[in-house]
């Protein structure tokens, strides 16, 4: 689905921000790109459609499509990734010995948001995130 499907530009307006070119091209290329996208990939895909774009720009738009939950940071194996925030919460598990990553739903953490926010009113935002651990094959000490 791209980012004209979803009217990215209409949720930027309706927060009081206009769509700018360099906007579009970093929501291009994040759409492109299709998930976990490294900022190095996301300058360089930007760069290749417009040199006169700098890295600092490109870091700018992709935290102010951040702020506005528009697109998640996530570090998974070490590695700062970007992707068009879903509309439904996923998760990754990230093994921290071989890299393994797998996506999970994450409907156990609804009880946790729950208990935060009456036990400390807080409201927490668990719509995407990548938990580090080991997996079952490093656990056992096989090949993964």
């Amino acid at each position: 689905m791209s980012h004209v499907e979803r009217d990215f530009a209409g949720r930027i307006r309706q927060k009081g921000y206009r769509m700018t070119p360099q906007r579009q091209l970093v929501l291009d290329v994040l759409c492109a790109h299709g998930g976990h996208t490294l900022a190095n990939d996301v300058i360089t895909a930007v760069q290749a459609q417009s040199p006169y774009l700098n890295r600092a720009t490109v870091y700018r738009v992709l935290e102010f499509l951040c702020a506005l939950q528009l697109v998640t940071r996530t570090e998974i194996g070490g590695q700062v990734v970007y992707e068009l925030a879903e509309e439904e919460t996923h998760h990754h598990l990230v093994c921290r010995l071989c890299g393994y990553a797998a996506e999970w739903d994450g409907r156990a953490l609804t009880k946790l948001v729950d208990h935060l926010l009456a036990e400390q009113d807080f409201q927490a935002e668990l719509n995407h995130l990548a938990i580090s651990g080991v997996c079952g094959q490093c656990r056992l000490g096989g090949d993964p």
